[in-house]
């Protein structure tokens, strides 16, 4: 597992490069490394989600779940500056690297930090993640019955998925689950999934 960019201490020989984050409302040059997802450019999902999704909450805390070197909460923490923004990952790497590309894009309400480090009592006005969909249909299923259920009530999630990764069955799956999902968009085989709150 050690060269896989959801490992907790990749085995890859770090070779750093950056990357250009170009969207209508935000320019980003972001350092990257090898063994993190998408080292060598900004995933083709990650942009078609900041595209899509609509304005995040002005305030209250937001995750992106599973935030590599950065692109989405930087994002967030862009739209958003009243948020507080929490970034997720287990990549120790990806995660150095994050907290150095917010310093260097002067946002300072984004804190990347390991699951074990939020602290429980915290709830999401939105999430927004490019969920790291190899490490498995199991694995995957727990990381998001872990955070989903941490919406506020009213809030949402959005998530990009391959169609060929199995977006559609994800989406079946959730709404079973009781986390009602939605497509909101499909572009270039990627599905944005809109997903609410459950009930309490």
């Amino acid at each position: 597992m050690g060269d896989h960019y959801f490992s907790a201490e990749p085995g890859a020989v770090s070779r750093p490069g950056t990357v250009d984050l170009v969207l209508r409302d935000l320019h980003l040059r972001l350092e990257t490394d090898r063994g993190m997802f998408s080292p060598d450019r900004v995933d083709a999902g990650t942009r078609i989600l900041l595209d899509t999704v609509p304005p995040p909450p002005r305030r209250g805390n937001l995750l992106d779940l599973g935030c590599g070197y950065g692109p989405i909460a930087l994002t967030l923490a862009s739209r958003a500056p009243e948020a507080v923004v929490y970034g997720v990952d287990v990549n120790q790497r990806a995660l150095e690297l994050a907290r150095r590309n917010a310093e260097s894009a002067g946002l300072d309400n984004v804190r990347f930090v390991t699951a074990e480090e939020v602290p429980p009592e915290v709830s999401f006005a939105a999430i927004w993640s490019n969920p790291p969909i190899r490490i498995g249909k199991q694995a995957l299923h727990e990381l998001l019955q872990t955070w989903l259920p941490r919406l506020e009530p009213g809030a949402l999630a959005h998530l990009v998925v391959q169609k060929h990764l199995g977006s559609d069955s994800l989406q079946r799956w959730l709404t079973a689950s009781g986390l009602p999902a939605t497509r909101l968009a499909s572009r270039s085989s990627y599905r944005i999934l809109e997903v609410q709150a459950r009930v309490r």
